[in-house]
């Protein structure tokens, strides 16, 4: 009779059961750091100066006169509303740039990367007109006062 099954209460490993767990363990170990990179792949790479992208997702941060919501706007941002699309959750961004908040709001590269909703929230909204600023003073782009939120 088998040695390992001649006591129903003993918890013996033979060297080459260990062998085996052991090369289990590190097979699951692989598996999963893999698919754990795999889904940062799928978020894409955040890029400040798709904040850039027309349409954008809030007042002040049109790149030029004339590109806010109504067009009557004097100068790169002083629009008074997102000309994205609006939408209320995560995910459901049209193309770059159009994610809501989180961390990089407007930063997104593709299509249903983004995160929240568009037109941002207050505090969406002060981190991606900080970005913007940035982004447009790298490029040497003068811009016009933000304007006041609507009530």
């Amino acid at each position: 009779m088998n040695d390992r099954m001649s006591d129903s209460t003993s918890s013996h490993l033979s060297r080459r059961d260990f062998g085996r767990f052991t090369g289990a363990a590190l097979g699951g170990l692989i598996i999963g750091s893999s698919l754990v990179a795999r889904a940062a792949d799928k978020k894409g790479p955040l890029d400040p100066a798709n904040i850039l992208s027309d349409p954008h997702i809030c007042r002040g941060l049109n790149t030029c006169k004339s590109k806010g919501k109504g067009s009557d706007n004097s100068c790169a941002g002083t629009g008074q509303c997102a000309t994205a699309k609006a939408h209320s959750c995560h995910g459901e961004n049209a193309c770059k740039g159009q994610g809501g908040c989180g961390e990089h709001p407007g930063e997104n590269a593709c299509k249903g990367q983004g995160s929240c909703e568009v037109p941002l929230d207050d505090k969406s909204w002060k981190k991606a007109r900080k970005t913007f600023e940035a982004q447009m003073a790298k490029k040497g782009q003068k811009v016009g006062a933000a304007p006041a939120k609507k009530s």
